[in-house]
């Protein structure tokens, strides 16, 4: 497995770099993960090889680098670095039972008792959304969350705007993808994911769904090139002050989930729409628990950790709640 990050700095700008335990090695040529990936789209040569050969033989200390005490920050570990509007900010829910679970709580304690469609579609899922290679399952919901401006770093906080209701985690795992020059769509590889929805807004009603999830997300601090996605262990936590005040052992990867990854894929760039040579996507494959989910709520300044084995380090990432006034805002005719 390859473990790339990404890290920009005010003298010498932008970089890829590959992780080594401690160490970072530069790469010469590349500035964006996406140009990496491109070169190897266009040429056939794999990430690998092109990495192999343009890698720099200088180091650098990671720590201080992840810590933010550093010249270098960390950027997403994945973005489309010349047009942030082309870069689809998506994903799909009730991929995992947990998530199916608190869902069904929200409605039941609306006064709904009987089986909701979100228990009605995981069940399809369960009975259709795994099939043999090459076959077409069972579609998921599935969910728009914004364009590559929503996306923040390791270390950037995620902000609660006035309109909000509340802000929380949900720790997931991405897979991020170029659409080739021929239209065709490339996985180049998965990365530790905080999707960070508003919960209360789609608790007062599902329908309230689509608004709660357009809010900032973050990403990284590593994509990793290769990585086994049958079954991924983790931990979600929210620190407090320096401490641990809720945390929570947490599950993905296919063998937990309802649907299969290249399912998930087909029923996304089934749409020619999603298939616009150049485009990139970063698409969140779902949560198994949040804290909402316990009835934890986040204050301003809490710090939301997601922690997936194989996967680097941690994604840590303050919340910031903005309780400033909502402002209207007006449309003008030309």
């Amino acid at each position: 497995m390859l473990h790339l990050v990404q890290l920009t700095h005010p003298d010498f700008g932008r970089c890829v770099a590959v992780v080594e335990d401690e160490y970072l090695f530069r790469l010469n040529t590349f500035s964006s993960i996406y140009a990496l990936a491109m070169q190897a789209i266009k040429t056939g040569i794999s990430l690998e090889s092109i990495i192999a050969d343009d890698r720099s033989p200088d180091r650098m200390v990671y720590d201080p680098i992840y810590t933010g005490t550093s010249d270098w920050n960390l950027l997403p570990a994945f973005d489309h670095p010349e047009e942030p509007a082309r870069c689809l900010v998506i994903g799909t829910g009730l991929t995992h039972k947990a998530s199916v679970d608190n869902r069904q709580a929200m409605h039941e304690e609306a006064g709904h008792t009987e089986i909701t469609d979100s228990m009605r579609i995981f069940q399809m899922g369960l009975e259709g959304g795994k099939p043999e290679s090459g076959k077409i399952g069972v579609q998921p919901e599935w969910f728009y969350k914004g364009h590559g401006n929503m996306v923040k770093a390791h270390g950037e906080a995620l902000v609660v705007p006035p309109f909000a209701d509340d802000g929380g985690e949900e720790p997931e795992i991405a897979g991020v993808y170029i659409v080739g020059p021929d239209g065709q769509p490339y996985r180049i590889g998965l990365v530790m994911a905080n999707e960070f929805s508003d919960h209360v807004m789609e608790k007062k009603n599902y329908l309230y769904l689509a608004p709660s999830k357009l809010r900032t997300c973050a990403i990284g601090p590593e994509l990793v090139v290769g990585a086994s996605f049958d079954e991924v262990d983790g931990t979600v936590s929210i620190h407090r002050n320096g401490e641990v005040t809720w945390s929570k052992a947490v599950k993905t990867g296919e063998l937990n989930m309802s649907h299969s990854v290249s399912n998930l894929e087909y029923h996304h760039f089934k749409y020619p729409e999603h298939r616009s040579p150049g485009d990139a996507h970063i698409y969140f494959f779902g949560a198994d628990a949040f804290s909402f989910g316990d009835g934890f709520t986040l204050e301003d300044g809490d710090e939301m950790v997601v922690a997936w084995e194989g996967f680097g380090r941690s994604l840590r990432n303050p919340i910031s709640i903005d309780r400033s006034e909502e402002k209207y805002i007006s449309v003008k005719t030309i």
